[in-house]
C-alpha cells in the first residue's frame, strides 16, 4: 500500500511540474517577447541589441531571470519521469534523461548570461566612446555566439529534442500514454530541429533557414510538454481510483478439508 501511494504521489508531482514549468516559461517568454522583441532581436547587430537592453532597465533583467529559472525548473520532472513511470532501468530512457537534464542546464546558462554578463556590456556600450564600443562589440559577439548560439541554442536544443524523440518512441512502443502523444512528440521535435538552420546561419552565412521553424517548433514543443504533464496527471488519477477487489472466500465450517495430494519430484 505504501509503495503504491508513493508511486502515485511521484506521478502526481512529476505531472504537475511539467505543466507548471511549461506554463510559467510560456508566460515569462511571452513577456520577454513583448518587452524586448525576443527572440527576433537575437539576430540583430550589437548597435540594436545593447541599447535596447539598456533601455529595458532592471525590469528587463528580472524578466530574463524569470525566463531562465522557469525553464530551469523543467530539469526536475525530466529527472523524475523514469522513476515515476517505473522505467528507471530502461536503458534508452536513462540516457535520454541525462541528455534532457543536460540540455536544461545548457539553456539555463544561455538565459542567465542576460542577467550576469550582458548588463555591464550594455552599460559600457551605451556610455562609451567609439573605441570602447568597438571593444564591447567584439566582446558581445564572442559571448553571444558561445553562450547563446552554441550552448543554449545549438547544444541545448539538440539534446532536448533527443530527449523528446526517445520519450515519444517509448510512448509509442509501450502504450503507457495515448499514441497521439508519442506521434505529436515526434512531429514537434522534427519541426523544432529545423530551427537549427537559423542557428547555423550565424556561423555559416547562406545556410538554409526556415523562418517559422523556431516559432512553430518551440511553441509546439512547449504545448507537448504541457500535454505530457496532463497525461501523467490523468494516469495518476486513474491509479488513485478505487478498483474492484475479489471477495475473499472462507471455507464452510461444515465442509471437510480437502485431502493433501502427495507430491513427487524436486520442489523448485
Amino acid at each position: 500500500m505504501t509503495t503504491t501511494y508513493a508511486g502515485r504521489n511521484l506521478l502526481r508531482v512529476t505531472g504537475a511540474l511539467f505543466v507548471v514549468s511549461s506554463l510559467a516559461f510560456a508566460a515569462a517568454a511571452t513577456t520577454l517577447s513583448v518587452t524586448f522583441d525576443w527572440p527576433d532581436i537575437l539576430r540583430e547587430p550589437t548597435s540594436v541589441v545593447l541599447p535596447a537592453f539598456s533601455a529595458g532597465g532592471p525590469g528587463l533583467v528580472w524578466t530574463w531571470f524569470a525566463t531562465a529559472w522557469t525553464y530551469g525548473l523543467l530539469a526536475v520532472p525530466v529527472l523524475l519521469l523514469p522513476a515515476a513511470l517505473g522505467l528507471r532501468d530502461h536503458p534508452a530512457l536513462r540516457v535520454a534523461t541525462y541528455a534532457g537534464a543536460g540540455s536544461v542546464l545548457l539553456s539555463l546558462i544561455g538565459f542567465l548570461r542576460w542577467v550576469f554578463v550582458v548588463p555591464p556590456l550594455a552599460g559600457s556600450y551605451v556610455t562609451g566612446d567609439a573605441p570602447t564600443r568597438a571593444a564591447v562589440d567584439a566582446a558581445w559577439t564572442a559571448q553571444h555566439q558561445f553562450g547563446g548560439a552554441l550552448l543554449g541554442e545549438h547544444l541545448g536544443q539538440l539534446l532536448i529534442i533527443a530527449w523528446s524523440v526517445t520519450l515519444s518512441v517509448v510512448i509509442l512502443r509501450s502504450g503507457i500514454f495515448p499514441r497521439w502523444l508519442g506521434a505529436a512528440g515526434l512531429l514537434v521535435s522534427i519541426i523544432y530541429l529545423l530551427n537549427q538552420g537559423d542557428i547555423l546561419a550565424t556561423a555559416v552565412p547562406g545556410f538554409p533557414v526556415w523562418d517559422l521553424a523556431g516559432l512553430l517548433g518551440s511553441t509546439g514543443w512547449g504545448l507537448w510538454v504541457a500535454a505530457l504533464g496532463v497525461c501523467i496527471l490523468i494516469r495518476s488519477a486513474r491509479r488513485a481510483s478505487p478498483t474492484a477487489t475479489a471477495p475473499s472466500v472462507t471455507p464452510s465450517p461444515s465442509a471437510p478439508p480437502e485431502p493433501r495430494q502427495p507430491t513427487t519430484g524436486k520442489r523448485n
